[in-house]
């Protein structure tokens, strides 16, 4: 290495001499070099691409060898050509070796590609698939071995040029004669008019203006979208509805501007009320009714996420949605078969019409009547507050020890008669001689 880069060493008059005579190639003064094969070198080539790398060992003078593919030919065609599965041989019987299944040559029964047959062609002789060339790449090089355009013929793509220039005439003659036909509807006979001006056929595809076209994988990562013709040239900008400087915000960034501009003005005569008015309808109320809905269902335990899963969320709201109108619908129908409904005009129940009257009372603040009177309590059939036999309480007034007395004489025998306080003490004293 160090006698190779002395020998490539050169004095500073020999590359100042270099130096000239390569501009005055550049210049045209000074033929041009020649390679080995006699072809010209052109001057113009950078360095970098001119020079030979060090990797490469050559001492037959300058060359641009190293820049051109190897024509090197292998049974008469190119090395980076190859017919790999080419048919070659058609046999008409079973060969010993072959495959199976089809019969080739070329590859056994566990390699073949096609369709498992009930009677191979081993036993039948029917149906022997030819044998196909296999092709070995080992004289390949790794650039060989991956060319993507390794066989490819030009001419194939040529059927596709040809339907392209169909499809541009059929469309011109169609153009022509729309616009005959629109001039023979106006009664315009001008031969000048007769003729398809291109430029506003071409202007007319352009209205679409919200077309949005969008590229991915960009050199500075993620996607983009780049609308054309964001607005009709016509309209009047956001930003120039008020030129007042206090006037609504407008952001130039998102080309919004969220509140109204001419807030006083007559709201039938406004083309533009501010980016709020449509958040308030169409799908904007859908959609923030589904982020609350998520929101809570969040705050409850359920894993929804608005951004995370949205098809999940939504999915879950539409399904809340539908049990909620099931069962308002349900309530209803509860509801009127019990109470009626009194829109439809039939005749209310007994029971309602019966249930209600006019009466009014007033109460103070410690619950005494002011006016009118207080409401009957509704008595059974039975005989209430009836008191026999000198006591001041009714039977069953009094429990103890899982029997009912009286209360007054706390006896409990139901016929007996009352003693007032001296039963009491004597119905005690019986209690605790009772006890253990």
């Amino acid at each position: 290495m160090v006698s190779q880069n002395l020998a490539s060493f050169k004095s500073r008059q020999e590359y100042r001499r270099n130096v000239e005579l390569e501009e005055a190639r550049k210049a045209g003064l000074v033929p041009a070099e020649v390679d080995k094969n006699g072809k010209e070198i052109n001057p113009h080539i950078p360095k970098y691409v001119s020079d030979t790398p060090w990797y490469i060992k050559t001492d037959e003078g300058p060359s641009l060898e190293h820049q051109r593919k190897p024509e090197s030919n292998v049974n008469g065609k190119k090395k980076s050509q190859y017919d790999s599965g080419a048919k070659v041989i058609q046999a008409l019987k079973y060969r010993e070796g072959a495959c199976t299944n089809c019969g080739s040559m070329k590859h056994d029964a566990k390699s073949c590609i096609e369709r498992p047959r009930k009677v191979g062609a081993k036993w039948n002789d029917k149906h022997i698939a030819p044998d196909e060339i296999v092709e070995t790449l080992g004289h390949l090089t790794y650039d060989e071995k991956r060319d993507r355009w390794d066989g490819y013929n030009p001419s194939s793509y040529a059927h596709v040029l040809k339907r392209y220039e169909l499809q541009q005439e059929a469309r011109k003659k169609y153009l022509k004669e729309e616009r005959i036909k629109k001039l023979e509807d106006q009664d315009v006979h001008h031969d000048d008019d007769m003729r398809v001006d291109e430029a506003k056929v071409d202007e007319s595809k352009q209205t679409d203006f919200a077309k949005v076209e969008k590229r991915v994988r960009t050199a500075g990562g993620g996607s983009t979208g780049t609308v054309r013709n964001l607005r009709i040239r016509e309209d009047t900008a956001k930003y120039l509805r008020n030129l007042d400087v206090n006037s609504a915000h407008y952001d130039p960034k998102s080309r919004s501007m969220r509140e109204n501009p001419n807030p006083d003005a007559d709201p039938n005569e406004q083309f533009y009320a501010g980016d709020n008015v449509w958040r308030n309808t169409g799908q904007a109320l859908d959609f923030n009714q589904m982020n609350m809905h998520a929101l809570e269902a969040f705050e409850r335990g359920q894993d929804v996420h608005m951004q995370a899963a949205p098809s999940q969320a939504e999915f879950l709201y539409k399904n809340y949605k539908k049990i909620k109108e099931r069962f308002t619908t349900q309530t209803n129908c509860t509801v009127l078969e019990k109470y009626g409904n009194a829109a439809s005009g039939g005749e209310l129940p007994k029971e309602l019409l019966l249930g209600q009257s006019e009466r009014v009372v007033e109460y103070d603040r410690a619950g005494r009547i002011i006016k009118g009177e207080e409401e009957a309590v509704p008595r059974s059939k039975y005989a209430e507050d009836v008191i026999i036999n000198n006591h001041t309480c009714v039977w069953g007034s009094w429990w103890k020890g899982h029997r009912w007395g009286y209360k007054c004489c706390k006896q409990f025998m139901r016929n007996s008669y009352c003693t007032g306080a001296a039963g009491v003490e004597a119905a005690e004293a019986a209690i605790h001689l009772m006890e253990p």
